[in-house]
């Protein structure tokens, strides 16, 4: 299933001394934390509260887990850079989705990001529930304001 039927989720962060190196530019592991609360975001925009999975009364708490992740960095980011994460997702299965992210300044491309999500209960994969397979689908189709 392609990403085209849903619009990228935009996020905007501001980069803080305490994300750069020696040399005043990010350091390359701080794009891992703006990508993840970029994906953060967009879930809790289709109405996925992340820490109502993990606190489900109804059954073994559920997280997300990345499966497998590419980057491509292609420039730096400086201290006080407005940087915005885009996120869409790509692909979506029975029990993963694909998510492609991209960090950009402006009209700049800094890094590119293909990310496999996987859901986990009980320490294993499981296959998405119905109800959270529907936010994720780009055809609107919702079966309930939130996500547990």
């Amino acid at each position: 299933m392609s990403g085209a039927a849903f619009e990228a989720h935009r996020w905007s962060v501001r980069v803080y001394y305490e994300d750069t190196d020696f040399s005043g530019v990010v350091y390359h592991a701080n794009y891992l934390r703006f990508l993840e609360r970029g994906r953060t975001e967009f879930l809790r925009h289709l109405g996925i509260n992340q820490a109502e999975l993990r606190a489900s009364p109804e059954s073994d708490p559920m997280a997300f887990a990345v499966r497998h992740m590419t980057l491509d960095f292609r420039a730096a980011a400086r201290m006080d850079d407005i940087l915005m994460v885009d996120t869409i997702i790509e692909a979506l299965g029975g029990a993963s989705v694909t998510m492609g992210q991209s960090i950009r300044r402006g009209e700049d491309i800094l890094v590119i990001a293909d990310v496999r999500i996987g859901l986990v209960q009980d320490g294993r994969a499981r296959r998405f529930p119905p109800a959270l397979m529907a936010r994720l689908r780009p055809d609107g189709k919702h079966l309930s304001p939130s996500i547990a």
